[in-house]
């Protein structure tokens, strides 16, 4: 589709489709979120700080499909285990496709699909990649509803994906 470049930096452009401004990302394909629970039954959640926020956010694990040099055709299922490996310091033995959709659908054209981990274990440090803070947090499967309201009560920003998840981990 057409479109004018209204603003373009490192990683971002913003463009025009008619009389509708939207963000692009320069530099990924995609977007995936990784719902991953380990064999005794809890989700892997991560806390980070989010410049645009001003605050640190609860969320999955996530990250950008093909935004390594060299890997701009990575699939998928690739960039989740390399994000979960990453993020989290988990692997996990069993991986499969939930949906996908939009992020923002008024802000962004950007598509996210979410994955499912199993059986995940622990094999690294995790903590993200330099510059990046996250904490990991294993939250049991069948209280994680609540430890989030806790959260949520003491003023903790709680990205909406992670309920998403909560709701796949505990159907499939």
């Amino acid at each position: 589709m057409n479109h004018d470049i209204l603003s373009e930096g490192r990683f971002l452009r913003l463009v025009r489709r008619g009389k509708w401004e939207f963000a692009q990302r320069r530099n990924a394909s995609a977007v995936v979120g990784i719902v991953a629970t380990t064999a005794d039954g809890n989700i892997l959640l991560i806390e980070q700080p989010r410049i645009p926020l001003g605050s640190s956010i609860l969320e999955l694990p996530a990250g950008l499909v093909g935004d390594d040099a060299g890997h701009e055709d990575e699939p998928i299922i690739a960039a989740a285990q390399r994000e979960l490996e990453e993020e989290t310091g988990y692997t996990a033995s069993s991986w499969s496709v939930l949906t996908r959709g939009p992020t923002s659908a008024g802000l962004t054209d950007e598509i996210i699909t979410l994955v499912r981990a199993t059986d995940a274990i622990r094999t690294g440090a995790g903590g993200g990649v330099a510059g990046e803070q996250i904490t990991v947090h294993s939250i049991p499967l069948v209280t994680a509803g609540a430890w989030l309201k806790e959260r949520e009560r003491d003023g903790q920003l709680i990205d909406p994906k992670i309920y998403a998840g909560l709701w796949f981990a505990s159907r499939t």
